[in-house]
């Protein structure tokens, strides 16, 4: 039987049962109107365990690229000796 959602009591009095089903790879979403989803502990480690660089880059605005800067520079090479 698949839900949408369990109440508040609902979950207390089947705990057991919504543990079981997230453990099976179905999350659980308690509370109707601003619910809680419960995911098993490996679910939650695979998705959460990247790090926090790889969330900061997926989470980063985006927008029209950056043009790249210059390469060239107009100061000139300060090691090149024919430079005046």
């Amino acid at each position: 039987m698949k839900r949408d959602a369990w109440t508040v009591q609902e979950a207390k009095a089947h705990l057991s049962e919504v543990l079981r089903r997230a453990r099976r790879g179905d999350p659980q979403r308690i509370g109707v109107t601003d619910g809680c989803i419960v995911v098993a502990e490996a679910d939650w480690e695979a998705r959460a365990g990247r790090g926090l660089g790889a969330w900061l880059a997926d989470a980063a605005p985006r927008g029209a690229p950056l043009p790249d800067a210059p390469r060239a520079s107009r100061r000139g090479d300060p090691f090149d000796h024919d430079t005046p």
